[in-house]
């Protein structure tokens, strides 16, 4: 087996510079001093076998090495004459893939620029990209650099929040409009996308024939660390850099955590939770998470989306709620459609709640995160009228009376959701607004 070091000096000449097979014979040549015959043949299975993905990681370009058999061959019958004579002393630069050439984001291309570029020393970024994952075996919450709330699900699960503490936030808020706000979102995407929203998302089915809901399960947490470098690096970071932007915008919770909650469980859900949120993952609470999943998710996009067209549906996403639908002919083939939707979901990394999943025909109410989409979108009646039924009684005994949840700001939550209505149907809004309106506040 060749030696470690040898292996590390050959994947660094690969990963150098352009990837071409004659650039890196050339650099792959100067690194071992000679210019071998099975070099070529070489670099060209290794130019194929990662042809129009991500750049690689070292670790990966080594594996590679470690299973080419004519690189093992090589080595069996040289292995006393190949050594290292030069180390290739490049600067890593940015190499975007093909599709993100175009994407209009910061060239960052060592670990010093980053740290300039956020305004911190070294030493401090990595301290909160925390790579080495020691906030997570630290029950001092002074040494986490996000805070956490656990909130148990109808389906006896556990959510957990976890909010950044200010000055993470305060960069992970900067990657966030100068990285990865310019790079584009898929078209069926609906969630946490300027310009879009929550009506945009249902008003593609409204007055469908039939409509599916597919809901995901543990969404944000489902996104691994390794998953959101990969991400850094398609957009052409190098790896160091890649590795604390990931680490910048995911998070693994300690233990102690747990701790904190007097929730009655059962051990097997307290072991699922630990093992989902213990590992780095996207954090439900980071002003990054809901972009990266949503970037993330591009690829499943672009499957769900063909497979909706192919089965005369249309396709929108808002977060973990997936939307199709569609006339007679995606009517005929819908539970077909559904067996393989899950599979493309499965193969994408994605759980399906399949409680929740619903085929839902005119005959029904057919309802998409909240909303009405039988003939137009609309907020639910029940909805409307309780909301209509408080603000009167605002009116007539006080919102002090009403306020039973004990909103700090019982008006701008009132405010808020008079507003929502108005954005799915102005005429309900207005009627609504006029009480509002005559609140004694």
């Amino acid at each position: 087996m060749p030696n470690r070091l040898l292996l590390n000096a050959l994947a660094r000449s690969f990963l150098a510079g352009d990837a071409t097979v004659e650039q890196i014979v050339a650099r792959a040549s100067q690194t071992l001093g000679r210019r071998w015959r099975w070099l070529r043949p070489v670099a060209q299975r290794y130019v194929e076998s990662f042809a129009g993905q991500t750049r690689p990681r070292r670790a990966d370009v080594v594996g590679f090495l470690q299973r080419d058999r004519g690189f093992k061959r090589a080595w069996s019958k040289r292995a006393d004459e190949l050594r290292v004579e030069e180390w290739l002393n490049t600067s890593p630069r940015m190499r975007p893939v093909e599709a993100a050439a175009g994407w209009k984001i910061p060239q960052i291309e060592s670990v010093r620029a980053l740290a300039d570029w956020l305004r911190l020393s070294e030493s401090e970024l990595e301290w909160f990209a925390d790579l080495k994952g020691l906030g997570a075996r630290s029950a001092d919450q002074r040494l986490q650099h996000f805070r956490y709330r656990i909130l148990q699900k109808q389906s006896g699960h556990l959510r957990l929040i976890e909010a950044p503490k200010d000055y993470l936030k305060h960069i992970q808020q900067k990657i966030l409009g100068e990285i990865l706000d310019p790079i584009p979102a898929h078209g069926a995407v609906h969630g946490f996308v300027r310009g879009r929203s929550i009506k945009t998302f249902a008003a593609p089915h409204a007055g469908r024939r039939v409509v599916l809901r597919i809901d995901l399960k543990d969404f944000f947490p489902s996104f691994g660390g390794r998953r959101i470098q990969a991400l850094f690096r398609t957009a052409g970071y190098p790896e160091a850099v890649a590795e604390l932007l990931g680490g910048l915008c995911t998070n693994a919770a300690p233990r102690a955590v747990w701790k904190q909650t007097g929730f009655v469980m059962e051990p097997s859900a307290w072991r699922e939770a630990d093992q989902l949120y213990g590992r780095p993952h996207l954090p439900q609470g980071a002003p990054t998470s809901p972009a990266l999943a949503n970037l993330c998710t591009y690829r499943a996009d672009c499957r769900l989306s063909a497979l909706a067209r192919a089965s005369g549906g249309v396709y929108t996403r808002y977060a973990d709620d997936l939307a199709f639908s569609g006339e007679d002919e995606f009517d005929s083939c819908v539970q077909r459609f559904l067996t393989r939707a899950g599979a493309i979901l499965l193969e994408e990394g994605f759980s399906v709640q399949h409680r929740k999943t619903r085929i839902m025909r005119q005959g029904v109410r057919q309802h998409l995160a909240g909303l009405v989409a039988n003939q137009h979108v609309n907020v639910a009646r029940t909805d409307f009228d309780r909301l209509k039924a408080i603000l009167t009684n605002c009116v007539r005994h006080g919102p002090v009376t009403q306020n039973r949840d004990g909103h700090p700001s019982f008006r701008r939550y009132l405010e808020g959701r008079v507003a929502f209505v108005e954005m799915i149907n102005p005429k309900k809004g207005v009627r609504l607004r006029t009480i509002f309106d005559r609140i004694q506040w």
